[in-house]
């Protein structure tokens, strides 16, 4: 059984990075119009497009608005490779583990990027 996710964003953050290293993917929501997005609680007239570090994390956002939608799991390489810096070019910021309140870390790509760098060069 997998420890669920906590309160505590930071917390959350962390595990995102070690555990889509560990497992080579990550896991994000996709529906009949494409993938989830949801607005920005930072910023105005911004999307953000939740990913989570396992399957279950994304299973439990599978009702209400997004009931017709599934996890799917997109390779860690693509997702830094191709993703990130698309989303980038598409001002789309990243959510990070959200837990099922939706709460979470919302995140610049290319600042995400950084970040598995950093992970992956230690």
């Amino acid at each position: 059984m997998t420890e669920p996710l906590s309160d505590n964003d930071s917390e959350n953050f962390d595990r995102f990075v070690v555990e889509a290293i560990e497992s080579g993917c990550v896991w994000s929501l996709e529906g009949p119009d494409g993938w989830a997005l949801c607005g920005s609680e930072q910023y105005e007239n911004t999307d953000v497009m939740p990913f989570w570090s396992q399957e279950e994390f994304a299973q439990t956002h599978c009702k209400d608005d997004w009931k017709d939608y599934k996890p799917v799991a997109i390779e860690l390489v693509e997702f830094l490779e191709d993703w990130l810096t698309g989303m980038h070019e598409d001002v789309v910021l990243v959510g990070i583990n959200w837990n099922a309140d939706l709460d979470g870390t919302e995140i610049e790509p290319i600042d995400l990027l950084e970040e598995f760098d950093q992970e992956l060069a230690e």
